[in-house]
């Protein structure tokens, strides 16, 4: 299933092919990997230019690579994908807190000048956001008229006039331009990223407004080590913070989002101050829960349905203000020359899972500098929640299925699959012999008769071998399936397997599963009540899988329970104890004295118990994992094409080696066929420099790579006034407004938006004009634009002056032309 100990941000693959693989010996071209933290990212550049790095997994200021001259000897590279926000504590405290009040939040989206950071924090290499979904996100284009009716614009008076108002309400008085509540002067701690040069100046501008408005400002720095405990492990209620300068990375792209909205936006997910520790105060909006958990299960009918839930959704998430998006940034990424085999997938960029597997140098090595080497826990339940973990463990570890990198659909990596449906409303029977656990019994029970589901779905897994060389099997799916079905039940009295962070999201997910069925020894069919307009949605939402061999998860099972440790960081707070981290060899210590336990008392888990296999088979698994921890130190066992050799902490670095095992299923080269991706390009425009309010428009839209083009106009007001989706033909593509469509336009400036889409890779050109519209005109020429270098990558914009049109009537009408440029 979805949350079955896989990491729960990237899923997902299409292709119900049936066939069975034949087992390599190496699924890598390089032999090891070595990672080696650099925060720096100046010395980086010069150690990849240099040969000493063969890649860099952080992004480089564009500055530093803008000349041909600084490109000698490098390659670079430029991805979108990640994002910064800005986390408000809305905590309700005997301590007065001005944030808990929502129009005060929503006032520091005036406060916030997102041009400045786009423009010059990073260099025009970025757009400006408002909500979760950046310009290139799949549902941008759906959503796009909402996010524009904001009409976000930095309004430093506006955004004092809001606050002071809210502030005068609550009882707050100003006094020789500061702010007091009570007596007590109103002080805002801001937790600022030092770590990254754009967050730390993202305060430090973001601070000085807040100054200028009467705030009285502690700045608080750190590192996300210090934010896990600072921001994210402590009470909102105690005030610990207010603000705190988030980013956001991403493992992958997925065509049909169904995490980010809760994930962002929504209290259930775990994400939202108070993180559902229920020690702690925790912000609460059962409408966002609600309209999220549709969108998590596919609870609609339709492609129509999802979409207007998406737009309710982003529209209560933006209006609370409690994550308030700032920027989506463009990251480029240095490769030494003489590294071949880099995949640049969207989202993700060159630290993509694909690019080390696929990789290759002269010396069958690679050394990756990387900005941390380690900042959150390591464990497949509640641990990997940060971005640079990711980067290292999705080399470890193959899922069952995985978004394509360049579409977003969900493709196969280590499971086939067959889907069964009848649609949203009709029912699949399920057979009387397939099984479920049960919480109350502790055992498999089967599901009886009369049952029904929605979807069935039948899956060829491709098993091979864990790391520590046992045999991937049918234990591991069931243990998997039953880890998801006792932590992922609601939370009832005396439930003691429940973690904070995990178990919400999990729930959602154990509560579709009606029933599984081993078929053979790498065959199950999966009954859920769960439908999508993709299959293969379907499939990856109900896949079985298991990232780490079932007794590792069940000695930290048993670890956690005995109140050793936690699976979440949460938890570990509110416990006292250590967030759990299988690579950390104090932890992997307590999982190997719980397997040197289990191999004692000769202990087989509940769940396993009806396994056809002996003794011996418990032993051996037991006897191979302890093995492992004492010649490793650490308890990182999975199943993918390199595994971990060494963390060294000293020296900052961890290394892994190719796993050259007949147990591992694919060949070198298996995703080769990434590395070269053809982009959509808008090559020419043509429109009218002035329109004619009472006569048709026409514009010419030339293109290559493209499938279709979406266009929006607005109106002086920034209101939409017409838009559409037209089909490329022979790279050609007509805009057409009629004489009744022209006439919605708005007499003044008026936008146009034009965005290029492919099939074959999601993520748009984009091409932005204004234009002049009046009432009664004299025909002027057409102007081309055939510079155009419109581009997914650029961000930023230039007022030019094109023309003076000429008397028209009365007065002299000034033309302004803007164009987005490609920084290369």
């Amino acid at each position: 299933m979805k949350f079955c100990l896989v990491f729960l941000a990237v899923i997902v693959l299409l292709s119900p092919l049936m066939l069975h693989t034949s087992f390599a010996e190496k699924g890598t071209f390089v032999d090891q990997v070595k990672f080696i933290q650099y925060l720096d990212e100046n010395t980086a550049l010069e150690e990849v230019r240099n040969g000493n790095l063969d890649i860099y997994f952080f992004r480089v200021s564009s500055d530093r690579i803008e000349s041909s001259e600084a490109r000698e000897g490098i390659q670079v590279f430029e991805s979108t994908g990640g994002s910064y926000s800005m986390l408000v504590n809305p905590s309700v405290s005997e301590s007065f807190n001005p944030f808990s009040i929502t129009e005060l939040r929503f006032a520091l989206n005036y406060l916030i000048d997102r041009n400045l950071i786009v423009n010059e924090l990073i260099g025009g290499y970025g757009n400006a956001m408002i909500s979760n979904y950046g310009i290139f996100s799949a549902d941008y284009l759906s959503i796009i008229e909402e996010l524009e009716s904001f009409h976000f614009k930095y309004n430093p008076a506006l955004a004092d006039e809001i606050i002071s108002h809210e502030l005068e309400e609550a009882g707050a008085e100003k006094i020789d331009g500061y702010w007091y509540y009570d007596g007590e002067q109103i002080e805002i701690t801001f937790f600022i990223r030092s770590d990254d040069p754009v967050r730390k100046s993202i305060g430090g501008i973001l601070s000085s407004e807040l100054e200028k408005i009467g705030f009285k400002v502690n700045k608080d720095f750190g590192d996300l080590n210090k934010a896990f405990v600072v921001v994210y492990g402590s009470n909102p209620a105690d005030q610990k913070w207010h603000l705190y300068t988030e980013g956001w990375g991403s493992s992958g792209f997925a065509k049909y989002d169904s995490v980010g909205l809760a994930q962002m936006y929504s209290p259930w997910f775990s994400n939202m101050p108070g993180n559902n520790n229920l020690t702690y105060w925790n912000y609460k909006n059962d409408y966002l829960d609600s309209i999220t958990k549709k969108i998590y299960v596919s609870d609609f009918a339709s492609a129509e349905e999802r979409t207007s839930l998406i737009k309710q959704a982003t529209k209560e998430g933006v209006s609370e203000s409690v994550r308030i998006f700032l920027a989506s940034k463009t990251d480029q990424y240095v490769v030494n020359d003489d590294i071949d085999g880099i995949i640049n997938a969207l989202g993700a960029g060159v630290p993509t899972r694909f690019t080390t597997i696929n990789a290759k140098s002269d010396n069958d090595s690679l050394v990756i500098g990387v900005k941390q080497i380690y900042q959150g826990a390591w464990n497949p339940v509640a641990g990997f929640s940060d971005v640079y973990s990711n980067q290292i463990w999705l080399n470890l570890y193959d899922p069952g299925v995985f978004s394509h990198p360049f579409t977003g659909k969900m493709i196969p990596i280590r499971t086939n699959w067959q889907v069964e449906n009848f649609g949203s409303d009709e029912k699949i029977t399920v057979p009387e012999d397939a099984i479920s656990w049960d919480i109350d019994t502790q055992r498999w029970k089967k599901v009886g008769s009369n049952q029904e589901a929605t979807s069935k779905v039948t899956y060829d897994l491709i098993l091979g071998n864990w790391h520590h060389e046992q045999k991937m099997d049918m234990n591991d799916i069931l243990y998997s399936l039953y880890f998801l079905l006792e932590w992922g039940s609601e939370k009832h009295e005396g439930d003691i397997t429940y973690d904070s962070v995990y178990s919400p999201q999990a729930a959602q997910n154990a509560k579709t599963l009606i029933g599984i069925k081993p078929i053979d020894d790498d065959t199950i069919e999966v009954y859920v009540d769960y439908w999508h307009f993709d299959e293969a949605e379907i499939a990856s939402w109900a896949a079985p899988w298991s990232s780490m061999p079932w007794e590792i998860v069940a000695a930290s099972e048993e670890a956690v329970l005995d109140g050793k440790v936690s699976f979440s960081r949460s938890g570990g707070v509110s416990k006292s104890v250590n967030w759990l981290s299988l690579i950390v060899p104090n932890d992997a210590k307590i999982i190997r004295e719980y397997l040197a336990e289990f191999k004692e008392s000769r202990y087989i888990p509940p769940s396993l118990q009806n396994s056809q296999h002996q003794w011996e088979y418990f032993e051996e698994r037991y006897d191979a994992a302890i093995k492992w921890i004492d010649q490793n130190e650490h308890a990182v066992i999975s199943n993918g094409p390199f595994y971990l050799d060494n963390y060294s902490p000293e020296s900052r670095t961890i290394t892994i080696k190719s796993f050259d095992s007949i147990g591992y299923p694919f060949e070198a080269g298996k995703w080769k066929k990434f590395e070269q991706i053809k982009f959509p390009k808008i090559t020419d425009v043509e429109i009218s420099d002035v329109v004619d309010l009472k006569k048709p428009l026409s514009i010419s839209v030339q293109t290559t790579d493209s499938s279709t083009i979406h266009y929006f106009i607005s109106n002086p007001k920034g209101e939409t006034s017409a838009s559409g989706i037209i089909p490329v033909n022979n790279n050609l593509s007509e805009i057409v407004l009629t004489e009744a469509e022209t006439s919605q336009l708005g007499v003044g400036a008026n936008t146009l938006k034009i965005f290029a889409s492919s099939d074959e890779a999601l993520r748009p050109d984009i091409y932005n004009t204004s234009f002049l519209v009046v009432e009664g005109q004299t025909e002027l020429p057409t102007v081309p634009i055939s510079e155009i270098e419109a581009s997914s990558e650029g961000t930023s914009y230039t007022g030019i002056v094109l023309a003076i049109i000429g008397a028209i009537i009365v007065g002299t009408i000034v033309y302004i032309r803007r164009k987005r440029k490609r920084k290369a």
